[in-house]
C-alpha cells in the first residue's frame, strides 16, 4: 500500500506546548518517523512531510494526500484543563470505521478513553472547523492530551507501542 504519514504543525509552528516545554511538533515528528519506519519495514511505500526529525509546513503535507491509499496526520490535543484526556480521529464520514480503529488501538496502549463517537470526530463537528488535510481524504489523529502531564508521561514511556498500534490499525495486521 501507499501511505502518507505527516506530523502536525511544522516549519516554525510548534503546536501545543506542554508545561515542561515539550512541543507538539517535536513529539509528532518523532512519532511520524517511527510509524513511517515500521510501515517501510513491512514493505509499504511511505511519503512523509520531511526527512528524519524534520517537519515541513502544513502546506507541504497537503500535497501528499492525493495518491495515497491512506493518509494520516499526527497531532496531540491540548486543553485549558490539565485533566483532559483521550484519543480522537477527525475524518470524513466515509472513514469512520478506520478512524475508530486507530483511536481504539492508541487508547488501549495509553489506557485512556476514546473521545467523540467511539473515537471518531466528524470534521463538520470539529472545534477546529473544516481541515484541509481531512477535506482531501486524510485522517487527523489526536493521539493524546499534551496538556495532561500523566498522558504525556504515558506516551513517552510507550511511544514505540503507540506507533505499533497505529501501524496495526492502518494495515489491518502486525507491525514491524
Amino acid at each position: 500500500m501507499k501511505f502518507t504519514v505527516t506530523a502536525g504543525h511544522g516549519g516554525r509552528d510548534p503546536g501545543a506546548v506542554a508545561a515542561d516545554g515539550t512541543t507538539e511538533a517535536a513529539i509528532v515528528t518523532e512519532l511520524r518517523d517511527i510509524v513511517a519506519g515500521k510501515l517501510r519495514g513491512l514493505g509499504h511505500a511511505v511519503r512523509t512531510d520531511g526527512g528524519l526529525l524534520t517537519n515541513l509546513p502544513l502546506v507541504h503535507a497537503l500535497t501528499l494526500v492525493p495518491g495515497a491509499d491512506l493518509a494520516i496526520e499526527l497531532h496531540c490535543n491540548a486543553s485549558e484543563s490539565r485533566a483532559a484526556r483521550g484519543v480522537e480521529v477527525v475524518s470524513l464520514h466515509a472513514q469512520v470505521e478506520q478512524a475508530r480503529t486507530i483511536a481504539r488501538k492508541i487508547a488501549h496502549v495509553l489506557e485512556t478513553p476514546v473521545r467523540g463517537a467511539g473515537g471518531w470526530i466528524d470534521q463538520r463537528q470539529s472545534a477546529r472547523g473544516r481541515l484541509g488535510f481531512v477535506r482531501l481524504g486524510g485522517l487527523v489523529v489526536e493521539c493524546f492530551f499534551l496538556s495532561n502531564p500523566e498522558e504525556l508521561a504515558k506516551y513517552e514511556a510507550r511511544k514505540w507501542r503507540v506507533a505499533t498500534s497505529i501501524v496495526e490499525a492502518i494495515t489491518g495486521g502486525g507491525a514491524a
